[in-house]
Order: C-alpha cells, then structure tokens, then sequence
C-alpha cells in the first residue's frame, strides 16, 4: 500500500461537531471505526464452555471458564422488546447491525442488564427509541415486565430503564473499570441475538480507542472492540472480563459490507466507563448535556503536509465552522478551497490547530476527547495558525444540538 493510500485511510478522515465524528466529502469514512480494509471477512471460533478465561488478578491462575462467567452473571441480563410505531420504526437510517433490529410488526428486541437492586436496566437508546411500550424479562424468568424509561442519552447510544421487579429476579452485574482494558483480555458476551435469549460467546479485545456513530450522528470514543461474535439483538448486552465484571455494552458491529447484517468478527462496545459517569446524571435529570465547539476538520500527518504543503507536519486542519456554533463565534476560519488527493476532496486554507489549553494536539481524536470531558460553558483556548500567522482565539463551549442535521452539517457532509 502507497503512502497515498495509507493517508487516505488515516484519521484524517474524521471531523468533529462537538464531538461529532463524520467523514469530510470524498474521503474514506474511518470517522465511525467502520472501515472495510477490502481483504476478506474475519472468522470467529468461540472457545468452549469450559474453556478457562484468563485472568489478569494473579499471576499462573486460571480466570473463570466461559460457563462460570454466564452462570455468576447470566441472570442479570435482560430480554428487552421495544414496541414501536411503523412510521418510526422507518424513521431512522441507523444501522448498527447493516439492518433494522426488529422481528417485524413494530417489535424491536435487544438486550440489557440489571446496574442495582432498585431495579434499573442499562442498554443501547437505539433499542428504545421511539417505543410505546418497553418489556423485559430478567434471567431465566419468563415473565414479561413493563419498562420506564428514566433516561436517555442518545450521544452515547445509552438508555436507562427502571423495572418493578421481585428482589428475587434483580442479579446487578459488577460494574468494572473499562481504562484498565487490554488489547488480548478474553471476554465474554451475553445477550439475546435473532431473539434467542441468554446466548454466550466468547473472544478477545481485538482493539481499544475505536469510534464509532451514535444515532444522532455524533461520536462515542474509546469504544472497545472484540471478535466476540456480536449480533442483532445482541445490543445493550454486556460485554464481561475474566472476572466477571462488566467492561462494555455492546452496541454495534462491522458487516464489512454484507448486506445479511451478521456478525465477521468486528463488533463494538461501549466502554462501561461512559455509563458510570451518566448513569447518576440519568436518573436525576433523565438526559446528559455534552459540550459543543462546532468544527469538523482531520488530523495532519506528515505525509498530508507534504503533499498540501503545509507549514506544519502534526495538528488538526480545521475543514468547517458551523455557522452561529462556538468556534464561529470566537473567529475560527474553515476552508476557503479544495484540493483533490487520489480523487479525494480536501478543503485548504482553514485555521490549523496546534494546542488547546496549551496542550499540544497531534489529532482530531485529541480534540474529540477534549471535548467530550469538558462541560458546556468552559472555555478552550486555541492556537492557530492562519496562512502561516499565529492566531489564538477563545472558544466558550455550547451544549450539543440533538443531531448532527440541527447542528448544520449533516451526517457525511
């Protein structure tokens, strides 16, 4: 591969919104984590029952097996089914599994988990958006038990629903700590994929700091990736360690371009770290409000600074400002023109950023996570660089619009 090629593929296709992560016009939409590389699709061969997970606790001592980590753990996963109207089950054009989850007539089915003794579930929002009605069944019972919705965050693809439920059928799963994740941990995932419910697989952490589309259209980071087979149906599930302790929510996969919506060995979680830090938020005021700066733009490499001759080999070239967003108003300048690479549309003359905070960035996704851990309100002091001169330019953040459409650049654009 060229290094054409290589820059093409590169995160310099992603651009924010406030934490949006879309693809800039022409070029490869890496933004989403959902790239098909073009070789042909991953097999997945899940271990055994009694296979044993590895544990990083100790050192020569063999974790607990695949079938000790669903018997500790699988009663405390839910069947979720969403009744939706037909009209807005064929509203969305989100499709984390390459087709709707539903099992037709309006019925959407996913998974989820119990997080506590009071009787609230966490799962994907797309598993629940829109729906009239919500039941869940918990573990091995078959009853059917009407849901609220106590909140929602659809930025992060997270729902939490509150269910009235004997303390006899309420399992919580012990939350872990998704930072301490490493690429090779073994996982487990249990879910109800196709509606067949308490299903396990099992694989690996394939890769860390993926991300991936919310559905409204803004970005999640640090999601998790693993080859364990993930389906639909399978979202809101857990994704569990060797220890049995929840380190993801599963959510989406890649089809690498199957029109079948099935799983070839790439699928995504949620790091659980999001959801801890919301899931208080959720219950106290039913939403999270993320902060919002407005740009789209992608990281420079050295190889785009040299065929852009550009006056810097690192930071972030500003493509977009939304006009009225946050940066707009502190005087941040997107292209004025385009150049083609490989067919491939670039804007030029936009502000380069080289620090915010004075923290040196070297990457969109730098300024993704920025983002994305401050508050709305707080302020970002910017270094730019405009047609060669140093610029600064102070930015009071604003809080995210509820898609990427009502912040002024639609999904891809």
């Amino acid at each position: 591969m060229n290094k054409r090629k290589s820059l093409l593929r590169s995160p310099f296709a992603a651009a924010v919104l406030g934490g949006a992560i879309v693809a800039v016009v022409g070029l490869v939409a890496i933004a989403t984590g959902l790239v098909s590389s073009g070789g042909g699709s991953t097999t997945t061969v899940a271990a055994p029952l009694s296979s044993p997970v590895a544990s990083k606790s100790g050192e020569g001592e063999s974790g607990n097996t695949v079938n000790q980590i669903y018997k500790a753990d699988g009663n405390g996963v839910a069947f979720v089914e969403s009744q939706i109207a037909p009209e807005e089950a064929e509203a969305s054009p989100f499709s984390p599994f390459g087709e709707e989850e539903s099992q037709g007539g309006g019925t959407a089915t996913g998974s989820g988990f119990v997080v506590d003794t009071e009787g609230h579930i966490l799962t994907n929002n797309h598993v629940v958006e829109n729906a009239e009605k919500i039941t869940v069944k918990l573990g091995e019972s078959d009853t059917a038990r009407t849901a609220e919705v106590v909140g929602t965050d659809p930025s992060s693809d997270l729902a939490l629903l509150k269910v009235d439920a004997p303390s006899s059928e309420l399992h919580p799963l012990k939350l872990g700590d998704s930072s301490k994740v490493e690429v090779g941990d073994p996982v487990v995932a249990i879910g109800n994929p196709f509606g067949l419910d308490r299903t396990v697989t099992s694989g690996i952490v394939s890769a860390l700091q993926r991300q991936i589309q919310a559905p409204d259209g803004f970005s999640i980071s640090n999601v998790i990736q693993t080859d364990a087979a993930i389906n639909p149906g399978n979202s809101g599930g857990p994704l569990i360690n060797a220890e049995g302790e929840v380190i993801g929510i599963n959510s989406q996969i890649e089809t690498g371009g199957s029109s079948s919506g099935g799983n070839v060995g790439i699928g995504f979680a949620i790091p659980i770290n999001t959801a801890k830090s919301e899931i208080q938020t959720l219950i106290s005021n039913g939403e999270v409000e993320h902060a919002y700066l407005g740009i789209s733009g992608g990281t420079i490499t050295p190889e785009l600074a040299q065929d852009l001759n550009l006056p810097v080999k690192e930071g972030v070239i500003v493509q977009e400002v939304v006009k009225g967003g946050p940066a707009d108003k502190a005087g941040v300048q997107g292209s004025s023109t385009k150049a083609t690479i490989e067919g491939a549309e670039v804007g030029l003359g936009g502000d380069i950023i080289t620090e915010v905070n004075g923290k040196k960035v070297t990457s969109m996704e730098e300024i993704v996570t920025l983002v994305e851990e401050a508050k709305p309100g707080e302020q970002f002091e910017l270094n730019l660089l405009r047609r060669g001169q140093e610029e600064k330019a102070t930015v009071t953040l604003g809080t995210r619009p509820s898609s990427v459409g009502e912040a002024g650049t639609p999904p891809g654009e």
